[in-house]
C-alpha cells in the first residue's frame, strides 16, 4: 500500500517517463545522463511510494503496466508544466532567456523582424521570442493585462503605467507616381504635402495619427472627408494603391526597400532640416524590474534598423 502523504519528486517522474518511452533502461540512464543503478533506484522509490509497479522489468524487455499507462500523460504533463515554469524563471534572472512575448506594430514588424530574430538567435540563443503584431492600442492593453512582456512601438504613446526608452528616430520618405513633378527629388519641405492626394492607413494605426500631425503643421486639411477618402489595413496595401495612380503616401524609411522596390513607384525625400520623422522605442510596464534586460534587447532592435534603412537608402534620390 502506498504512503497517502508521499509526492513523487519531478527527477522519479522524469525516470519513469524516459523508461516508458525508451522501453529499455541502458537507453533511458544514457538520455538522463545517469547510471542505471540510479535510474532503478529512483522509479523504485517511486513505486514504493505510490504502492503500485508501474514497469514491468525482464531481462529482455519493459513493459509499462495498465496502471502505468493511465499514469504516464498525468507524469508527461507534470513534467512539461515544470519545464515551462523553469525557462519562464531563467529570463527573470537579469539575463535574456526563456520566452518572451514581443509586441510589435504592422509599420515596425515587417521590415526588421528578420534581421531582428536572426540576431536574436546569434546572441541570445536561450532566448524564445513570441511575436504579437497589432496596433499600438491593442498593445498596450496586452502590456497591461500581461499578455505580453515588452512592447515596439512609436513613441511617446502617452500612456499611464508604462515606460518607455527611446531606440531611433526614422525619417519618412513620400512614395508618389514617377509621373508627379515631386519624384526623385531629395530638398523638399513639409509644403510639399498640399500638392499630394495623400492615401492614408486606416484609423488605430499610429502611422496614419503621424502623418495626419505633419499635414497639420503644413496646413493641410486632412479631416475626415477631406481630399482622398482612401483607406487601408496595411503599408503594402497602400503602396499598392500608389502604383495603381490612386494617390500618394508617406512611409517610414525602414519600409522603402521592401515597399518601394517596384515599377511604378518613385520615392522622394525631405531635406536634411526638416522635421518629418517619428521616434520608435520600447515601452513596458512601469513595474517591470527587466528594464536592463529590454535595453538589450532594444541594442539589437536598433541594428536591424539601421541594416533595413541601408537598404533603404539605396533607393533614394542622391
Amino acid at each position: 500500500m502506498g504512503n497517502k502523504e508521499y509526492k513523487p519528486t519531478i527527477a522519479q517522474l522524469r525516470t519513469f517517463v524516459t523508461v516508458a518511452e525508451q522501453k529499455h533502461f541502458v537507453s533511458a540512464a544514457n538520455k538522463l545522463g545517469i547510471s542505471q543503478p540510479s535510474l532503478s533506484q529512483a522509479l523504485a522509490a517511486l513505486e514504493s511510494g505510490l504502492g503500485i509497479q508501474l514497469i514491468e522489468r525482464s531481462t529482455r524487455r519493459v513493459i509499462v503496466t495498465p496502471i502505468g499507462e493511465q499514469l504516464l500523460p498525468f507524469a508527461k504533463a507534470t513534467l512539461e508544466a515544470a519545464d515551462a515554469f523553469a525557462a519562464h524563471s531563467r529570463g527573470a534572472g537579469g539575463e535574456l532567456a526563456g520566452p518572451l512575448n514581443i509586441g510589435i506594430i504592422p509599420t515596425v514588424a515587417p521590415y526588421i523582424l528578420p534581421t531582428l530574430l536572426t540576431l536574436i538567435a546569434e546572441e541570445f540563443p536561450e532566448l524564445e521570442p513570441r511575436i504579437v503584431e497589432n496596433q499600438t492600442e491593442s498593445l498596450l492593453q496586452r502590456l497591461r493585462d500581461g499578455h505580453i512582456d515588452v512592447a515596439v512601438l512609436a513613441t511617446p504613446t502617452g500612456a499611464t503605467g508604462v515606460t518607455e526608452i527611446p531606440l531611433y528616430d526614422e525619417a519618412f520618405a513620400i512614395v508618389t507616381n514617377p509621373d508627379n513633378p515631386l519624384a526623385g527629388r531629395g530638398d523638399l519641405t513639409l509644403d510639399a504635402l498640399r500638392d499630394l492626394e495623400l492615401l492614408l492607413l486606416d484609423d488605430g494605426h499610429c502611422l496614419r495619427d503621424q502623418i495626419v500631425e505633419l499635414c497639420q503643421l503644413a496646413e493641410v486639411d486632412r479631416s475626415p472627408g477631406a481630399q482622398s477618402a482612401m483607406r487601408a489595413a496595411s503599408l503594402t496595401t497602400v503602396v499598392q494603391l500608389v502604383v495603381a495612380g490612386l494617390g500618394s503616401t508617406l512611409v517610414p524609411m525602414s519600409a522603402v526597400a521592401t515597399e518601394c522596390a517596384r515599377p511604378g513607384i518613385a520615392v522622394a525625400a525631405f531635406a536634411d532640416g526638416v522635421e518629418a520623422k517619428r521616434t520608435v522605442g520600447l515601452v513596458m510596464r512601469s513595474s517591470s524590474r527587466r528594464q536592463q534586460e529590454f535595453t538589450r534587447l532594444g541594442e539589437l532592435i536598433t541594428r536591424a534598423f539601421e541594416k533595413a534603412t541601408e537598404a533603404s537608402m539605396a533607393l533614394l534620390p542622391r
